[in-house]
């Protein structure tokens, strides 16, 4: 069998995988991608008093602000979670979840930790394309907006979504000399490059969705942790947080790349 074939046959498999689950897909997308949020917002309840001392200590902000951040961040990230899951005012949440994501990466002084604003800035990617999802063709925010071409700012928002979505797996690669370090580096490379192109974009996606749903249960498997280790949460934050990355790619398999993808322009040509 040539590379040809063995693609086609890829290819094919990734097809009848979408033809089977096309009524759930969408669904668990959404669920996988606000997974993050939803767990973060329970945290937030539970470790309250932990949760605002931190940021009173860190900001010298007093109690009451402290306290509005700790509420703020609960609130938002569950109401945002129900709003998207029943599928009301999606693009409000959307909204509300980019706000508090740019709220925690100044917080917590993320923005000065390379890997961890990568991962913020894929957990954007993926509401970009939920925000995509929501929005019917017919319909625009930028109205007033001239289109370049017949492309949408649906289109872009998606082409966005799949290069933010690329910055998660540039945190996974390994700088090794071994020989599964480099040959995973070079696969995982590649696969990310067809996506943020946006050529054979599901069947890359697809791979991507079992190779990190792989290394996340491997590496970050939390509840072999005792709760009461520091390790415990930060393995359980890295799993929530490539869980919803996963979401990402699953929305980008349902959905398709966009227009502005090799994809699309292939039927052109």
């Amino acid at each position: 069998m040539g590379q040809e074939d063995l693609m086609n046959t890829a290819e094919d498999v990734a097809d009848q995988f979408l033809r089977l689950t096309k009524h759930y897909l969408p669904h668990l997308a959404r669920l996988c991608l606000i997974s993050t949020f939803l767990e973060d917002g329970i945290r937030m309840w539970f470790q309250w008093n932990e949760q605002r001392d931190y940021i009173e200590a860190t900001w010298s902000c007093g109690y009451f602000l402290a306290t509005c951040f700790v509420l703020l961040n609960l609130i938002g990230q569950l109401g945002g979670c129900v709003l998207i899951l029943s599928r009301n005012f999606v693009q409000y949440a959307c909204f509300g979840l980019f706000g508090i994501i740019a709220l925690q990466t100044v917080a917590y002084s993320i923005l000065w930790d390379l890997k961890f604003l990568m991962r913020n800035l894929a957990l954007g990617g993926g509401l970009l394309l939920l925000l995509a999802e929501s929005r019917s063709e017919g319909k625009s925010m930028f109205a007033g907006v001239p289109s370049m071409g017949e492309s949408s700012p649906k289109q872009y928002m998606q082409l966005g979504g799949r290069v933010l979505l690329v910055l998660m797996f540039m945190t996974l690669l390994h700088f090794d000399s071994n020989f599964f370090s480099i040959l995973q580096n070079m696969v995982g490379t590649a696969l990310i490059i067809l996506v943020a192109i946006g050529f054979k974009t599901k069947l890359a996606a697809l791979t991507l969705v079992v190779w990190l749903l792989a290394i996340n249960v491997y590496f970050n498997a939390f509840w072999t942790v005792p709760a009461y280790k520091p390790m415990h949460d930060f393995l359980k934050y890295d799993f929530f947080q490539t869980t919803s990355v996963i979401g990402g790619l699953l929305l980008v398999v349902a959905l398709g790349p966009g227009g502005v993808s090799m994809d699309e322009k292939k039927k052109e040509w």
